[in-house]
């Protein structure tokens, strides 16, 4: 064999080699980067499924918030119109309640005539409120005075408490009722009312005091109860703020 065709056969076979080693190069090579796409697409599209699980949350909690807004202004959603209680006004005249307050936003306490220093305090209170209330808002709502002392207050009673407190009847209701009626609205909104020691005055009339629940109660326009503040020392502006939440 010359040394020429040696020569040949020789540079024939490396390029063969070569040409061999290089296809598996480049193959080895798109294999690596395949697998590498595979993995990052993947990763891709578990970050994406997890930003889409995160966007719907956020989406039906954003929406949850948006319907029930006004539920969770107020902390309590308490439906008081399922049942009717009896009571007769400051003028003897029969009324149910909460069927008086229909279609208007109330405060309502519940208090004693007799009591030396939170009605009179719990009820001023509500006073400075209907004071304050903007224009807009003073033919939408209504205040409600109910005794839980019904023996002593009688219908005469309440109104000379209201009559001396400046108090008018065109937005204010004073009412008393009989033991069970008063005993089922005092139920509905939570008041505790315990006599303390008694005595009898120098008319020979008994005389006691009270130990009983300090509050003044917010209700909607669809009688549902939406807050208790404490009534004696009650936050003016917050309940005012309330007020107006309920009535724009």
């Amino acid at each position: 064999m010359s040394c020429q065709l040696f020569l040949k056969i020789k540079f024939n076979i490396s390029l063969q080699i070569s040409i061999s080693n290089l296809r598996k190069e480049i193959i080895f090579y798109y294999e690596t980067n395949f697998n590498k796409l595979n993995h990052t697409i993947h990763k891709i599209i578990t970050k994406m499924k997890n930003y889409s699980k995160i966007f719907l949350s956020l989406f039906f909690v954003l929406s949850f918030n948006l319907l029930t807004g006004c539920y969770e202004h107020f902390p309590l959603d308490q439906d008081l119109t399922r049942t009717q209680n009896t009571f007769l006004n400051q003028d003897s005249v029969e009324v149910q309640f909460p069927k008086i307050i229909k279609d208007k936003i109330t405060l309502l306490a519940m208090v004693y005539t007799h009591c030396p220093d939170i009605c009179p305090m719990t009820t001023h209170n509500m006073h400075l409120v209907e004071q304050k209330l903007p224009d807009n808002l003073k033919n939408k709502i209504k205040f409600v005075v109910i005794s839980f002392d019904p023996n002593r207050d009688t219908p005469a009673v309440l109104k000379k408490f209201a009559e001396i407190r400046d108090l008018t009847f065109d937005k204010w209701a004073l009412l008393s009722g009989d033991e069970q009626n008063t005993k089922e609205v005092m139920l509905k909104f939570g008041i505790k009312a315990i006599p303390a020691d008694s005595t009898y005055d120098d008319d020979g009339e008994l005389s006691y005091n009270v130990i009983h629940t300090d509050r003044i109660s917010l209700i909607d326009q669809e009688g549902k109860l939406r807050a208790n503040y404490k009534g004696s020392t009650a936050n003016l502006d917050m309940i005012l703020e309330d007020i107006k939440y309920l009535g724009n």
